[in-house]
């Protein structure tokens, strides 16, 4: 059991209340897997993540679960760099095709996202590994909710 493991409680079940430092940030689970944000704008962006022992699967591959993490993510800074701050959207649906295993390096993942229509938002993105070899091949659709304003996330 690691140390954060001991020290969860249900009091640290949530809700939380999330503060990012900038509309254009990582929030705690993108800080917790080391991703950095190296460029967000007009409706695109590029990211990057390390592959560290704790992201690995079984196998001593890059977890799935991480590199389809760092996608997602990539997607979600490009909407940012298009909508105002604080506007409230979600993914609602993504699919993703792993193209080869990461076996070591960093990742670099790069998204596009583009609005259609009044609330949807697709979004794309392609994973690379440090020889630029894609690995994933990410698709996403994000909803824009109705009141658009993020107005308490307790």
């Amino acid at each position: 059991m690691t140390d954060r493991q001991k020290n969860f409680s249900s009091e640290s079940t949530g809700p939380h209340n999330v503060k990012l430092k900038d509309w254009i940030s990582c929030a705690p689970f993108e800080q917790l897997l080391n991703m950095k944000i190296i460029k967000a704008e007009n409706g695109k962006a590029i990211l990057t993540m390390p592959f560290y022992y704790d992201y690995a699967q079984g196998a001593g591959l890059m977890h799935g679960g991480a590199i389809v993490s760092l996608a997602d993510t990539a997607v979600v800074m490009a909407i940012k760099s298009i909508l105002p701050p604080q506007t409230h959207f979600a993914t609602i649906s993504l699919s993703s095709k792993f193209l080869y295993p990461l076996k070591k390096g960093n990742v670099t993942a790069r998204a596009e996202a583009k609005i259609e229509g009044e609330r949807t938002i697709q979004g794309t993105a392609t994973v690379y590994n440090d020889d630029e070899r894609p690995v994933l091949e990410f698709y996403s659709t994000f909803k824009i909710a109705r009141h658009r304003r993020i107005k308490n996330n307790s």
